[in-house]
């Protein structure tokens, strides 16, 4: 009797191990195709968005489409024995490029690095008339033996140099020149979208109440995503008190929430002006 109720427990516990292997079979099922539609769902979205229609490139959305106006930046890394050298030759040169009408091309200001990359010079180059002004100028100086003579001698005081095509934003003052003494800042961003361009034009507009914004720029070819702020102060305290001054403003601390996290890398240069240079 014993051994009869023993092979009855021991049959009910084999049915309900079987019962239970099959239910977990069972679920495992469910889990895995459950999971895979959830990465085929996932996968496909890589590839299946819905994209809304657009009919301008953000440069078009953002610069001013009553002018076409093109900036080139350049930074010359200049060797340390030679900057004073350097100097005096672009102050014999640069300036009658500017001056000179043939060349539709105007100097918008040169500057030393004083804090950030040492022994540096940025040159900032304004072409009315877009890319066939910037392509003419190229032309016209090749013909120009003086400026030909000057690439050549500043070749040897150079160790490296870079430069981009910007265009300016929309919602900028277009750089004029300024008397002195002032100190530039040129703070860079580089972005992690495009979209973030927008965010960074509500940042600007609670800087633009005391003269200190000169210009703001977005890269067009050099590297990408990238904008440029040209900023102006009459000394490194001014440029403290107004940068605190403006934690004061209502919403600009959402502001900073809200762009902060779209900001890749930045990078700010302290500049003091050249004397050939029409931003003092």
């Amino acid at each position: 009797m014993a051994t009869g109720v023993l092979q009855r427990v021991s049959g009910g516990l084999g049915r309900a191990k079987s019962g239970a292997h099959s239910a977990g079979q069972l679920a495992v099922g469910f889990a895995t195709s459950s999971c895979r539609n959830r990465e085929d769902s996932w996968f496909k979205s890589l590839f299946v968005r819905k994209v809304d229609p657009r009919k301008d490139a953000h440069s078009t959305l953002l610069t001013k489409n009553e002018e076409s106006n093109l900036y080139k930046i350049q930074f010359h890394n200049v060797k340390p024995e030679c900057l004073d050298a350097y100097n005096k030759l672009c102050e014999d040169v640069l300036p009658s490029i500017h001056a000179d009408k043939y060349y539709p091309c105007e100097l918008v200001g040169t500057w030393n690095t004083w804090y950030g990359e040492q022994d540096q010079a940025v040159h900032l180059w304004r072409y009315r008339g877009g890319y066939p002004a910037l392509t003419e100028v190229m032309n016209k100086l090749r013909q120009n033996k003086d400026f030909t003579a000057y690439r050549k001698e500043r070749g040897k005081m150079l160790l490296s140099r870079r430069n981009q095509l910007l265009l300016e934003f929309s919602f900028w003052n277009e750089p004029v020149p300024r008397t002195g003494p002032n100190v530039y800042e040129l703070r860079t961003y580089q972005l992690r979208v495009s979209g973030a361009f927008v965010c960074r034009a509500r940042a600007v507009r609670y800087r633009q109440q005391n003269r200190e914004a000169v210009g703001g720029f977005f890269s067009q070819i050099g590297n990408l995503y990238m904008v440029h702020h040209l900023w102006a102060y009459k000394d490194l305290q001014s440029r403290e008190d107004t940068r605190n001054a403006v934690w004061q403003q209502e919403g600009w601390h959402e502001v900073v929430y809200y762009t902060v996290p779209l900001i890749q890398h930045m990078d700010s240069r302290i500049m003091i002006p050249t004397k050939a240079s029409p931003l003092q």
